[in-house]
């Protein structure tokens, strides 16, 4: 990865999240750390309430996890982001959420570059937010897309992490920096060869109803009773009403439940199992999206049974490397994981195409150079 700028003239970065954790993956994994690798002075403020530390090169500022409410997250601890974003005094800014786009615009109106990093459609994704009463959606949605204007008029620049959501902002000022995986990263020096394997499913990430954590503990149910399937199942759930709901399903004596885990461990249950799910149902934010867990079960050479979407059956259709179901169509989900577990062959075909993609075109190393470009356009 090259820059014009080398570590002695410390061009200096800031980027803020008042949302994410100090070591989030694109935040902290990819950008900041694929910054400094390219010559940049890096500080990432968060408020996670992990402290002050340096890792990677990056300078993490910490001001502190709000612990009574969103709302006194969305004021206090945003104001004292922008705070101590002033004291970094940094030639860009580039902030990843929504709330933070009152900051944006004052760090601009002080004279700063700032890039706004937008990681959702964020008005297609509050359309199914469970916590916003649904007579208000909409209008909240509307409010959104409006913020989200004003911030593409008076910032300097948008980074989009996906095509669709670079489709709504200006052009000349936007950025697409998808959220590929990094090469390697989940593949494990010795993996499980594909046909000493056990008949294991994985499914890593979020655990919420709207991505089909019911579907995929039913559609395990429904398996052949001779066939000795596990689903390897890894991540936080999003409420602990599901969570209940779910470990009483006849399915859950299938499932073993990780928990969230490391990366490390996240690479060894792929390099393991026989196929990875991806069964987002069909809201709003998802038939566009790119989940990142998408393109990591395919670095990791795993076929997959995803969600019937254009953009999806686009790219899994595309690199003949899974199958496409309705998500809500459980006995669908189920014939789909039974065809891959009796064709051992063409499914571990499908998993070297998927790789192969990855290598390709489907990586990180060709986003980094894209955001390293759009730093140099901004620093004179």
């Amino acid at each position: 990865m090259e820059s014009n700028y080398t570590k002695d003239s410390m061009y200096k970065i800031c980027h803020l999240t008042s949302v994410h954790s100090r070591y989030d993956h694109r935040i902290f994994i990819k950008e900041c750390s694929s910054l400094f690798s390219a010559g940049f002075d890096v500080t990432l403020i968060v408020a996670d309430g992990d402290g002050i530390e340096e890792k990677n090169g990056v300078k993490i500022v910490d001001v502190g996890k709000t612990i009574d409410s969103r709302l006194s997250r969305m004021t206090r601890t945003v104001w004292q982001l922008f705070e101590n974003a002033l004291k970094v005094d940094a030639n860009i800014y580039h902030f990843h959420d929504p709330e933070l786009i009152p900051v944006g615009l004052l760090l601009k109106i002080k004279g700063k570059k700032v890039i706004y990093d937008v990681h959702e459609d964020l008005p297609r994704q509050i359309l199914s937010k469970y916590y916003i009463p649904l007579r208000l959606r909409s209008m909240v949605s509307k409010t959104a897309n409006l913020a989200e204007k004003v911030a593409a008029w008076a910032l300097n620049g948008i980074v989009a992490a996906t095509p669709n959501i670079a489709d709504r902002f200006p052009a000349h000022k936007t950025l697409t920096v998808q959220n590929f995986p990094i090469m390697g990263e989940l593949v494990i020096s010795k993996p499980v060869p594909y046909n000493k394997r056990p008949l294991d499913l994985a499914y890593v990430g979020g655990i919420t109803d709207i991505r089909g954590a019911r579907e995929m503990v039913q559609a395990v149910d429904l398996l052949p009773k001779d066939l000795d399937v596990y689903l390897i199942l890894a991540g936080n759930f999003m409420s602990e009403s599901l969570r209940y709901e779910i470990k009483y399903m006849p399915g859950w004596q299938k499932v073993c439940y990780k928990g969230f885990i490391s990366r490390e461990k996240v690479a060894k249950i792929l390099g393991q199992v026989k196929l990875g799910l991806l069964l987002f149902h069909p809201e709003p934010n998802h038939i566009a999206a790119q989940p990142t867990k998408l393109f990591e079960y395919l670095s990791a050479g795993l076929p997959i049974v995803a969600s019937d979407f254009p953009l999806w059956r686009e790219i899994i259709d595309g690199e003949k490397c899974g199958l496409l179901v309705d998500p809500l169509d459980v006995k669908a989900i189920a014939e789909a994981i039974i065809w891959l577990l009796e064709n051992p062959h063409e499914a571990e075909l499908m998993g070297k195409r998927g790789q192969e993609a990855v290598y390709q075109k489907f990586n990180w190393n060709t986003e980094a150079e894209k955001l390293i470009t759009c730093y140099n356009v901004f620093i004179p």
